[in-house]
């Protein structure tokens, strides 16, 4: 973890536990073991004066004073961000490194070309690529050991208007359903979720993001899948739906092997299912040279993927 300069860094490991609700959790993402972090975080509680943790069964919780203290330093974490971008921008110079996040199709579809983009300017600076779920990006982006972050937005992540986070929209990924070569519905030009109500589904295990978008745009529809075999990967699904074992939703952008065993269905209907992926950094940094330039790279790429979705 980079620290900051000028705030206390237990501070940060504070935010970092209110975020993972756990002290072993917060210490894996910080790279401390737990019983460092909490000898932390008890120097903290002696040094101010009030208790921070407290216990919770077998758990510690945050007392209302660490909440209160942790909800007071936002616009300080911002301000000092913000103030480091400055003097970088002043300098010429960059942090020297850039970590970028994302989920499976952003970190193959997006992340690579912004990486080419930010080495290109800066030479020197250290470019790393990490494939994460958008829960576990918005972990790293508090623990400082990711810069800049593509999720897919849903209701279990922070909202746009955190003010730990810079959230920015980059563009809707329609969901087309994904039925094999020989399925009725693969010679029409759209279909109504409605239609494939009854089907058999291949869904991504519970829990997931994509669980979750299925699932979603399934209820506004009026009706729960009936979810008859389990994947993680692509390649997985794309072969269970040729084989005939169901039906998916897949985004349009997401590269699906087997093209002549599948057909892929525009939905239509209003609103039609669709990723509404985001950006996001720490509230402060969006102006850090490097940074700033994986956001437009980013733009630039949205905008071109926007008029192939």
């Amino acid at each position: 973890m980079q620290s900051f300069l000028m705030i206390d860094a237990r501070l940060q490991s504070l935010r970092v536990v209110a975020r993972c609700g756990t002290i072993t959790a917060a210490a894996e993402d910080l790279g401390y073991t737990p019983s460092a972090l909490s000898h932390q975080l008890r120097s903290l509680s002696k040094d101010l004066g009030v208790p921070l943790l407290e216990p919770d069964g077998r758990r510690v919780r945050l007392t209302s004073a660490a909440w209160t203290l942790l909800e007071r330093s936002h616009a300080l974490y911002a301000h000092w961000e913000g103030i480091r971008a400055e003097l970088h921008r002043a300098a010429g110079v960059g942090l020297g490194r850039l970590r970028l996040a994302g989920f499976s199709t952003a970190a193959s579809a997006m992340l690579p070309s912004v990486a080419v983009a930010v080495m290109r300017d800066f030479p020197d600076s250290q470019v790393r690529i990490i494939e994460a779920d958008p829960s576990a990006c918005f972990d790293m982006l508090l623990a400082e050991t990711v810069d800049v972050a593509v999720v897919v937005g849903t209701s279990d992540l922070p909202p746009t208007d955190d003010p730990r986070f810079d959230q920015r929209p980059l563009f809707a990924d329609p969901l087309d359903l994904l039925v094999p070569v020989t399925h009725p519905l693969a010679r029409v030009t759209s279909v109504r979720l409605t239609d494939v109500a009854e089907e058999r589904w291949i869904m991504d295990r519970p829990g997931s993001t994509h669980h979750h978008l299925v699932s979603t745009a399934c209820a506004a529809a009026g009706f729960n899948p009936r979810q008859a075999h389990t994947v993680v990967e692509w390649d997985t699904g794309a072969a269970l739906v040729a084989a005939g074992f169901g039906v998916a939703l897949v985004p349009r952008l997401a590269r699906v092997p087997g093209a002549e065993e599948t057909v892929r269905v525009p939905l239509t209907g209003d609103p039609s299912p669709a990723r509404h992926v985001r950006t996001s950094v720490r509230a402060g940094t969006a102006e850090q040279p490097e940074i700033a330039l994986a956001l437009q790279e980013l733009g630039e790429v949205a905008a071109r993927v926007a008029t192939t979705v």
